[in-house]
């Protein structure tokens, strides 16, 4: 079963270490709660996720929000950047952040920028009559409902808690096997009004105006309610149903970042939503749940595994067999599940580095969207695991920080196109900030510009890719032919730094690489569209440094002159986006075999984002047991008893990289071919799975035995050829269709070869 389950509630020595450690989380891509499972006093910390301070009106900027850029206008800063470049080889970044930094800013700290908040907590007083026994809480991701059950004094009192993305509300349900057995007063941590058993908290965030508003309807099957002086009390009933609903006046639209009043939307959601009755609004949300989750299925061996409670799970975790693949199996699914739960097709913001869950008015990093991988790998598992409607928001989010992008490109560098650095918020800031390592990282936007594309290549929409990709791809590019400068013959970045890592050069390979990705992006979108690339972009192509060599250590270089120190193991493996998240690298290659020394070197620590991210590029150099053994490490090491991922501190990108790197060791589609099991590790001897897309929008699914493939199986999303590839089918493969005829195959080596139809699936069976 795909469940997290706990014979304790959720508490720690700290209400933090509760929340981070133990707390399950729910959500519905826009509002999100923490259920903690406790008896007498239960707390859920709520989250709305555009509940953000900074921006326009913040109180910081005495009214002049710049979004990051500098406050005035510097044009030798750039200049005077390259010259010392040009000159010494190199700029350290204390002198960087001098010249290219943002005054004012402390520590990282730009004023304006802003944090996530907490929405608050929702508090119930439940009356528990007597000792407890049969406690358990447990979190069912085929149904996205977190459970409490126990029994005192003979009866079972069960609790049920989901957030519903159509009903747009967190909805907590509280029941007896008896009845009139259930009591419990409900109020909020934010001081609000009772009125007809709804509680309605309201404010304003000090710092910046932003308007929040929450209800929440309190409904009694029989039973006593009473409104209280901002509590509403239930007495006697059989069972009792919260419907809460939260809501602020934040817009995305640049400049002013502010919408409608969420007073009408909020009443009319918790209106309708308690009119529905709990039973509808549970069916309803079981099945908008389970048409997502539902589309995918994975069996690594760990069936039958007698169900041991998910920390002593983890704890175990390693002792091989059974025990371990249904962990593996679970965390594959826990990391659909969370970013379904943070990023549904409505939501207002993309998932943030801690998806939308946070209890702290002061987050670490601000709960906000690092853009030099955090961001990017939180949408890794979108596509490959049929999750693409969750990646909307994140695209939406991309093309929104364009028109504050366009002014940054401007001011900051005289250019046309837009750019976007390392860290940003709702309010479109696409500046800098004052942190020497970390500061400066216009490639973002080349980055993200990957993740619109790959959605066209996943999903094959043409209207997308002409009305929405390549628009972006093309003003994305525009940035990059205004300021590449030339070294030794070539087009390179420069200033150029390699993230969070050494000095400031020219031609850093991530910068190189990144550029290179957005270029041949930008061309092959405007081919695929039959329209002219443009000469100047195929001309950059052709002389843009590509960002790889080999250095003395047989490495794959991060800098353009070999600066790199073998014994170095920093968390960051940007110089090796040209292998993953990019295609440029392949294995069994010289790149690939330089890519590989440079994973040696650095090692399989490091935080567990940094690990997930070790996983798929081991992966993507076909070396499953590797690939296994960050995974394992990461299971070990870095996940939390809730499964959540820890940096340490949490950060959600380390879930979402891992089940990306479980689907890349299953299925690869980067390099023209449906590349089935490309990087199944030993410990996965027997197995299968079904639903995971590749690029085309192929929906592929396959089953093995003593670590050989017995059948694949493959759906195709459009008519076309189609090649599938697997060792197996080095003696040949025979090609069955389920329905209609089935088709020729050649089988060219190990890639079998047919004309395939659309939405039709195709069963190969080596021979």
């Amino acid at each position: 079963m795909l469940t997290l389950w706990y014979d304790r509630p959720a508490d720690a020595p700290d209400e933090h270490g509760a929340w981070e450690r133990w707390a399950l989380p729910i959500g519905n891509g826009g509002l999100g709660a923490m259920v903690f499972g406790r008896l007498g006093e239960e707390r859920l910390a709520l989250n709305e996720s555009t509940l953000w301070t900074g921006g326009p009106g913040s109180a910081e900027t005495g009214g002049a929000y710049r979004g990051g850029d500098w406050p005035a206008p510097r044009p030798d800063a750039l200049a005077e950047a390259r010259r010392r470049i040009a000159e010494d080889g190199r700029l350290e970044p204390q002198e960087a952040v001098r010249l290219l930094g943002n005054p004012g800013t402390q520590d990282g700290h730009v004023p304006g920028f802003g944090t996530y908040q907490p929405l608050g907590d929702l508090l119930l007083s439940v009356d528990v009559p007597g000792e407890v026994s049969g406690y358990r809480r447990a979190l069912d991701l085929s149904t996205a409902i977190a459970t409490v059950e126990y029994t005192a004094d003979g009866v079972r009192f069960t609790r049920e808690h989901f957030a519903s993305n159509p009903a747009g509300v967190v909805v907590v349900r509280l029941a007896a096997d008896r009845p009139g057995r259930v009591g419990v007063t409900v109020r909020t941590s934010r001081s609000g009004t009772a009125r007809n058993g709804r509680l309605t908290f309201r404010g304003a965030l000090d710092d910046n105006g932003l308007v929040y508003e929450g209800q929440v309807q309190v409904l009694a099957v029989r039973g006593r309610r009473a409104d209280l002086d901002g509590a509403v009390e239930v007495r006697g009933a059989d069972a009792v149903t919260l419907v809460l609903s939260a809501g602020t006046d934040y817009g995305p639209a640049y400049p002013a970042y502010r919408g409608a009043d969420p007073h009408d939307r909020v009443t009319e959601l918790v209106g309708r939503a308690s009119a529905s009755g709990y039973e509808d609004l549970r069916a309803e949300h079981v099945a908008d749940h389970r048409r997502l989750f539902g589309r995918v299925r994975l069996d690594l061996g760990g069936a039958g595994v007698p169900p041991l409670p998910t920390d002593r799970a983890v704890a175990a975790y390693g002792a091989g067999g059974p025990g371990d693949r249904a962990l593996e199996e679970l965390l594959f699914a826990y990391g659909r599940y969370l970013l379904l739960a943070a990023s549904r097709a409505d939501s207002p913001l993309p998932a943030n580095l801690q998806g939308i869950w946070n209890d702290s008015a002061t987050p670490p990093w601000g709960c906000d969207w690092h853009t030099n991988v955090n961001v990017q790998m939180n949408y890794w598992p979108a596509e490959v695991t049929a999750l693409p409607e969750c990646a909307e928001p994140l695209v939406r989010f991309v093309e929104a920080l364009r028109p504050p992008g366009r002014r940054t490109a401007a001011t900051m560098f005289g250019a046309s196109g837009w750019v976007v650095h390392q860290n940003t918020n709702p309010f479109g800031f696409t500046g800098v900030h004052d942190w020497p390592t970390s500061f400066w990282f216009p490639e973002a936007a080349a980055w993200l510009a990957q993740h619109v594309y790959e959605h066209y290549l996943f999903g094959g929409d043409e209207a997308f890719l002409r009305d929405r990709a390549h628009p972006l791809l093309r003003e994305t590019a525009d940035f990059w032919l205004d300021t590449l400068t030339e070294r030794d013959g070539c087009l390179v970045v420069s200033p150029s730094h390699s993230p969070e890592h050494g000095p400031f050069t020219a031609g850093a390979a991530a910068s190189q690489q990144i550029v290179w990705d957005l270029l041949a992006n930008t061309v092959e979108a405007a081919e695929l569209l039959g329209l002219d690339p443009g000469y100047r972009t195929l001309r950059a192509l052709g002389a843009l440094d590509e960002g790889l060599r080999v250095g003395a250590s047989g490495q794959l270089q991060e800098w353009h002159d070999d600066l790199d120190d073998p014994r170095d193991t920093h968390r960051h493996v940007s110089h090796l986006f040209a292998l993953h998240p990019g295609r440029r690298i392949r294995p069994f290659t010289r790149l690939g075999e330089a890519a590989r020394v440079t994973l040696e070197q650095r090692g399989d620590d490091g935080p567990g984002w940094s690990r997930a991210w070790k996983v798929n590029l081991w992966a993507r150099l076909l070396d499953g047991d590797r690939a296994h053994r960050l995974l394992a490490g990461q299971l070990r090491e870095s996940t939390l008893p809730n499964l959540w991922s820890t940096h340490p501190p949490f950060q959600i990108d380390g879930n979402l990289g891992a089940t990306a790197g479980i689907a890349e060791m299953l299925l690869q589609s980067h390099c023209g071919v449906v590349d089935v099991l490309p990087a199944l590790p030993a410990a996965w001897p027997h197995g299968s799975f079904d639903g995971l897309r590749a690029r085309g929008g192929h929906t592929v699914g396959a089953t093995w035995r003593d670590g050989a493939l017995t059948e694949a199986r493959i759906t195709p999303g459009r008519g076309a050829e189609i090649r599938v590839r697997n060792v197996a089918f080095l003696g040949g493969c025979r090609v069955e269709a389920r329905s209609g005829p089935s088709p020729s195959v050649r089988c060219d080596d190990d890639t079998a070869v047919f004309e395939a139809a659309a939405g039709r699936m195709y069963v190969l069976v080596p021979v």
